[in-house]
Order: C-alpha cells, then structure tokens, then sequence
C-alpha cells in the first residue's frame, strides 16, 4: 500500500488509501490577496498567524506554505520571504508543511530551514523543471507534489495529463526517488467552464491509483470556479474524489460544510476508525435556529498523525476563494 510520510518537529502524517484524508490547509498564500501580499512585503505577519492557527484548529492535517507576493524579480525577494514566513508558521504549530513555490531559489532556501519532512508544491513535467527539482527531492529527502502539466501547457485530454504524470513518475526513479514519494495533481479543470471536468478527474483517479500507484492531491475549489455557492459544489466533490481515490487536497478547512463532508467521507470510507473522530467533532453538535448550522470545534480532519518519531531536518496551483 503507498504511503507518503511527512512531518514536523514533533508530528507525522501518513497520506495513503488507507489514511483519512489529508486537509492541506490552503490560506497562508497571497495569491489573489492582495492585502496579505502587502502585508507581508512590509513584514506584517498577522494575517499568516492567524491563519495559520485558525487553519489548524478548523481541523487541518498540513499548512501550504507560499510567499509568492509579486512576479517582479521574484528570484531575488521570494527566497528570503519563504524562509521568513515558514519559520514563523513551523513556530506556531506542530503540523507538517508544504512548501508552496515556483521558484527553484526559494525551494532550497525553504528546505534548509524546515524542520522533519516538509512536502514541496511543486515539479511539473517540463524538462527544466524536472532537473531544477527533482536532485532538491533526492538531496533533501522529502516528497513533492507532481503537477501534469508540461512545456505543451494542461492538456485537455486526460490521456495526455496521466502520460505527463507518468513521465514525472520515472523520471523521478532515475534520480532514486520512490513513487510513494510523489504526490500526482491530476489538474481539477472548472466544472463551469468544461462540463466533464468532474468525470475526466475520476477517470484519472482510478488509473493513478491503479496502475502508478500514486497519492494525488489538488487544488479543490478549482472545481468551482466561476460558479454561485462555491461551497456546496465544492463539498459535493470531496466525497466524490475521496471515492475515486484522491488521498489529499489543498483547501480551505474553515468552511465547515468542506470540513463535514471530509469528515462524512472518513467515517464511509472506514478511515475513521469507529467513528472516533466524527463522534469527538460533533457530540455536542446542535442546529442553530433558522436552520443555519453552527462551527463544530473540530480536533482534526481525521486522525492518520502520530506524535514524535522523527527528528528535525535542516541540512539536508489553486485557485483561491
């Protein structure tokens, strides 16, 4: 059974089949936010610790780490603002990360400076980014997010998107990186704009998990893009993919009618074992008057974590809501 380890200083995580679903808490990205981004360029991080807390105790499993505040010279400020933002966050909370850049610099810089087993978001199948990432993979030890899409750009066809996430795949071998190590983003299109995007993922789902028997993640609120009650689609889908055998997604965890329907998903696809962690999130729970259904405090997305174990390393595309 594939199984992708990540971790912090004190915490790891298993993403597999046979996991509850890993929550990739999405918010500490200033993409499309243009206040954050302003935020953190004059060094305010406020709004990235309370995100991060808030994403923690919404039930996140990991945090998605991304600094990515102006596309001018972004070789020269990015690394140094990764490196900041990542040490306050793995200083707030004890969930492991991933480390969200397109810069090959900021990667490495981050890397240096992470502790236990951080996942890094990401390598594409273009040829430049392939020998850019994948010997930082092999040198560091950690698990990466593959994304199919290559120097052709995102295929419409998903024949094409599985051949580019194939390649990443063997690639990655030839440099001694083992397949359990690498995270396949099958690409989620806009079900609004391309009517079969939700069967064309499905399909793609059972062939990554069947014949590479890889985990897979995505940016889950692609799905809804452009359409009114985002949120209703979006918590529709989570089932829907956790079924075809997506083991994680980056999202946003507190919007709790998401949060419930990963919940829902764990307990049916027997990864919360008895229903402990539905049970602990919603025994107090109560409908609030008028129908609107309160926040549940919730202790995680669904157990796979384990306290300790590994030690701390240092040497060694979503659209947004």
């Amino acid at each position: 059974m594939t199984r992708t380890i990540v971790a912090s200083a004190t915490r790891e995580i298993i993403i597999g089949f046979d996991q509850p679903f890993c929550v990739i808490g999405e918010r500490i990205n200033p993409t499309g936010r243009k206040k954050l981004a302003a935020e953190m360029i004059e060094g305010n991080f406020d709004t990235v610790i309370r995100d991060a807390l808030e994403q923690v105790a919404a039930g996140a499993t990991m945090l998605d780490v991304n600094a990515g505040v102006t596309s001018v010279n972004p070789n020269e400020t990015e690394p140094g603002l990764l490196v900041q933002t990542l040490e306050i966050v793995q200083g707030l909370v004890d969930v492991p990360l991933s480390i969200d850049s397109s810069v090959t610099a900021a990667i490495e810089a981050a890397l240096k400076v992470a502790k236990g087993r951080p996942l890094v978001n990401s390598v594409t199948g273009e040829e430049e980014k392939l020998e850019a990432i994948l010997p930082l993979i092999k040198k560091y030890d950690v698990p990466v997010v593959a994304i199919s899409n290559d120097e052709t750009g995102i295929s419409m066809d998903p024949d094409v998107r599985f051949a580019v996430a194939k390649k990443i795949v063997q690639r990655a071998m030839d440099y001694g990186i083992k397949p359990e190590d690498i995270i396949v983003d099958p690409l989620v299109m806009p079900i609004g704009a391309l009517g079969d995007a939700g069967r064309q993922v499905f399909a793609l789902l059972h062939r990554l998990r069947n014949e590479l028997k890889v985990n897979t993640t995505c940016g889950l609120s692609n799905i809804s893009f452009g359409l009114p009650h985002r949120h209703g689609i979006n918590a529709g889908f989570i089932p829907m993919v956790i079924g075809a055998g997506m083991t994680s997604a980056i999202m946003n965890p507190c919007r709790p009618q998401e949060m419930e329907a990963v919940r829902a998903a764990n307990v049916l696809n027997g990864t919360d074992a008895n229903c402990t962690n539905w049970i602990m999130t919603y025994r107090d729970y109560k409908q609030a008057e008028g129908g609107v259904a309160p926040t549940a405090t919730a202790p995680s997305a669904g157990g796979g974590g384990r306290r300790g174990g590994r030690a701390a390393r240092t040497g060694t595309s979503t659209a947004r809501e």
